[in-house]
């Protein structure tokens, strides 16, 4: 099943994904802007997606990079039903289909700061992406800077890049899995045990930016109850509801 397609993304890399980047100290007032983003559209029931999910590993490991996987359910009729798939990501990937103007969703796709797609096996046409983002200006434009305060974790956003054009985006919050390996039972990969990183388990959305730095403030209990990592996008919404670039990432650790 090559590139399949169907009609209408060291110690101190592996803290990162089991729970996120060190919470910044108070005194600390640099905002973060890692390299980009990635997010991976996969499934245990694709046999074209486990080099996309090998190389993925790198990426997750990669502190310059917010990466995020999100198991998809359309492959589950091939027979073994995807253990990490939502339909809630299944939506989104189909949202980003809409926003591209495509015609179809595949799988293993990787989405790059949710400006284009490629094929998230390709690991030159994804460092090309990034690369070629970054220095075209459509990186990380916007800083993001997470701190704790008693109950809270904060989220400071900073100012709009000059010039950017963009003046409106959702606080994202992205909840993942830790890393799992998973005994595939039936379908295109039975008799394969496969480990996924950064597995997409919920989404929420905190608040809205409006070009201008503020803070958003979590209960860092929400926060702890989740089994794995979370992180934050800064992502442009279109008034059509469908979701656009991403301007800022970082992640956020789990507390203590």
């Amino acid at each position: 099943m090559a590139f399949r397609e169907v009609s209408r993304l060291v110690a101190a890399a592996l803290a990162i994904v089991a729970g996120g980047v060190v919470v910044a100290k108070a005194d600390d007032q640099t905002p973060e802007k890692p390299l980009g983003v990635v997010e991976l559209f996969t499934s245990q029931g694709c046999n074209s997606c486990p080099p996309a999910d090998e190389f993925f590993a790198e990426l997750a490991t990669n502190p310059n990079l917010v990466a995020l996987s999100y198991h998809v359910d359309y492959w589950d009729y091939l027979g073994w039903r995807d253990t990490l798939s939502r339909k809630e990501n299944t939506e989104r990937q189909y949202d980003y289909m809409r926003a591209f103007n495509s015609r179809s969703v595949y799988t293993p796709q990787a989405v790059i700061n949710g400006r284009a797609h490629v094929n998230g096996a390709s690991r030159g046409a994804v460092d090309g992406a990034l690369d070629t983002m970054a220095k075209a200006g459509e990186g990380m434009l916007v800083g993001i800077r997470i701190t704790r305060s008693g109950d809270g974790v904060m989220i400071d956003t900073g100012d709009a890049a000059a010039g950017s054009g963009n003046a409106n985006a959702h606080v994202v919050v992205v909840y993942f899995d830790p890393p799992k390996t998973v005994a595939i039972g039936k379908g295109e990969n039975d008799g394969r045990n496969l480990t996924y990183w950064n597995a997409v388990s919920d989404i929420q959305t905190a608040g809205m930016w409006h070009g201008k730095a503020q803070r958003y403030e979590l209960p860092v209990s929400e926060i702890s109850k989740k089994q794995g990592g979370s992180a934050v996008l800064l992502q442009a919404v279109g008034q059509d509801g469908l979701p656009g670039p991403i301007l800022g990432a970082a992640f956020i650790q789990k507390p203590e």
